[in-house]
């Protein structure tokens, strides 16, 4: 049985790199794997990062960084702490554009919480409750019923917690896949602690806690 070669250019594994933040020989690997197809590279690159992730998920990140972000015009600010293994890779520029990232995306987004999780029992319930009661009233069984509420948790979930929401620069990754990106390619374990988010005239602002230890890149 034969077997095709294909070329891979030097223009591809920079292209697949700019979309993946990926190292050069990780990219030109996955583009040979998928025969020049750069989405399917992508999605290669996607998954190692994710099984990377969830090895080192269990590992101590005690160190990392807390950064400020200011948007629109002063009216909208972000502290947020994430969280990583060693000082070194806190240092790195692949980690602070991380950190600028879901910085701004907390930004234009506004989650509630960091994780699925962190949602407090009270807010799962209000929702929950919120949705059975509209998918009753279309008069479907309840065991449809409870199908229904079971999607719209999720979709909740999407809209309040930040690791759960898609990224505001690639609505086709989450922010949980952003970061298992990172430490795929960083290789340490990488969290998002805490974030407080300001915009001027709102009656309060919202503070997100999680504990860094327990997060699992999805």
């Amino acid at each position: 049985m034969s077997t095709t070669t294909v070329n891979i250019s030097a223009a591809q594994v920079k292209d697949l790199r700019d979309k993946t933040g990926a190292p050069m020989m990780d990219c030109k690997k996955a583009l040979t794997e998928a025969k020049g197809d750069i989405e399917e590279a992508v999605v290669l690159l996607r998954k190692r990062g994710a099984t990377v992730a969830e090895r080192k998920a269990g590992r101590v990140t005690s160190e990392g960084s807390v950064s400020s972000y200011i948007h629109a015009g002063g009216k909208i600010g972000v502290l947020l702490e994430v969280n990583c293994e060693s000082d070194f890779v806190a240092r790195t520029d692949d980690f602070k554009e991380l950190v600028h990232d879901i910085s701004m995306h907390i930004a234009a987004s506004d989650p509630k919480f960091v994780r699925k999780e962190d949602v407090t029992p009270e807010a799962f319930e209000r929702e929950k409750d919120i949705y059975r009661a509209q998918a009753a009233a279309t008069g479907k069984p309840p065991a449809v019923v409870e199908k229904i509420v079971a999607g719209k948790m999720d979709k909740f979930y999407e809209e309040v917690c930040l690791l759960e929401q898609p990224f505001i620069k690639d609505q086709t990754i989450s922010i949980s896949q952003l970061i298992a990106a990172k430490i795929g390619k960083l290789g340490e374990n990488i969290a998002v602690r805490r974030f407080a988010r300001f915009k001027v005239g709102d009656p309060g602002e919202t503070i997100a806690i999680t504990q860094p230890t327990e997060q699992k890149a999805e």
